[in-house]
């Protein structure tokens, strides 16, 4: 997959800019607050339909303006130029009132022509790798959740089908949930978003195994044979919800499904017995090559599934990697386009730095 030119309009810091990309690596250069992130954000979001650091669309909007566009050119990667294969795709983003009127918060078009977010995603493949990624050994199950999604709905619509009904029955059974709290309801009629919950949520939670099974797998050439996933899922059945049906009904949630679903990054003990988790037992610098590993695994996943390697984008990494792991990272570059952002260019070694395009900002 090959992302040549990206135009943004009223998108964060950028009024109106467009950019050119190499199909194998280009340096945007600029100093902190430049737009350096903003810029590949909106690389995300063609490729996710989300942002990966904003809580609300309306932040990814120029300040004081009410609609924003992102389009890009992009092709297959084994067409050499531009030619009929070729796909124009958009999102454009509101505050939700235009000129006095109210509009959708968010619209998908490929070649001009509207999508529904779950067909925009899969015509673009991206993989970010960031400072913030850290937080998916470190922080709370949701993130690590977040993530397993934004790789499996880039190559699975049913995925994505799958995703989206059960997030909407999930919603639609906690009010449920509540209104038989109160009296106002009956248990009975939980049947229907019980199956719709179990089929959906089935499925999910073998796509979700099937891709940490690939990232276990997917280590022994990158040096990562000391480290595992292990996946904490919360498996939706008729008989869990039975267990938990009166303390749903007093918590007027939905306490089981993959909507509880976290997994542990771990690492072997120096006795090579036992694995320990690196949230509470690893280094910071060990936790930063865990998820390195993660990344690495990811492009290869996405490969497997579409045989495109997707684009790879690296906001500002190499200064947190140490000089092996940054090498590791700088031999992957050149294997798929990939878009990296840095300060400076003095951690590029000189024949690498000849054949890369640099945009400054």
């Amino acid at each position: 997959m090959i992302l040549r030119s990206l135009s943004l309009q009223n998108f964060r810091s950028y009024k109106k800019t467009a950019f050119e990309f190499s199909p194998q690596t280009t340096l945007i250069v600029g100093k902190n607050t430049s737009g350096k992130t903003n810029l590949l954000e909106a690389v995300h979001l063609l490729a996710t339909g989300k942002s990966f650091r904003a809580e609300q669309e309306s932040e990814m909007i120029r300040w004081g303006e009410e609609i924003s566009h992102v389009s890009a050119e992009v092709s297959p990667a084994r067409l050499p130029a531009l030619q009929k294969d070729d796909s124009t795709l958009k999102v454009m983003l509101t505050t939700g009132n235009v000129n006095g009127q109210k509009t959708p918060i968010k619209k998908y078009l490929v070649n001009g022509i509207p999508r529904r977010q779950i067909d925009f995603i899969g015509n673009f493949r991206a993989v970010l790798f960031w400072p913030e990624d850290l937080e998916i050994v470190t922080d709370s199950p949701s993130l690590r959740r977040r993530y397993l999604d934004s790789v499996l709905v880039q190559v699975d619509r049913e995925y994505r089908r799958n995703l989206y009904s059960y997030e909407r029955g999930l919603r639609q059974r906690n009010r449920l949930l509540d209104l038989i709290g109160e009296g106002k309801a009956h248990r009975h009629q939980l049947t229907f978003w019980d199956q719709l919950l179990i089929k959906a949520g089935g499925y999910i939670t073998n796509k979700r195994q099937e891709y940490i099974d690939f990232v276990n797998a997917d280590k022994n050439d990158k040096g990562y044979n000391n480290n595992k996933i292990t996946y904490d899922k919360s498996v939706i059945s008729e008989a869990r919800l039975l267990q938990y049906k009166d303390e749903e009904i007093a918590a007027g949630a939905t306490l089981v499904g993959p909507h509880r679903d976290d997994f542990v990054v771990q690492v072997k003990s120096e006795e090579g017995v036992n694995y320990l988790d690196l949230s509470k037992y690893g280094s910071r610098g060990e936790q930063r090559l865990a998820v390195l590993w993660l990344k690495l695994a990811e492009l290869d996943f996405i490969e497997s599934k579409t045989e495109e390697r997707p684009v790879l984008l690296l906001d500002d990494i190499f200064s947190e990697l140490d000089e092996e792991h940054r090498e590791l990272v700088l031999k992957t570059m050149d294997k798929q386009q990939t878009i990296v952002t840095a300060t400076d260019e003095g951690w590029i070694p000189k024949a690498i730095y000849k054949q890369i395009q640099v945009i400054r900002l």
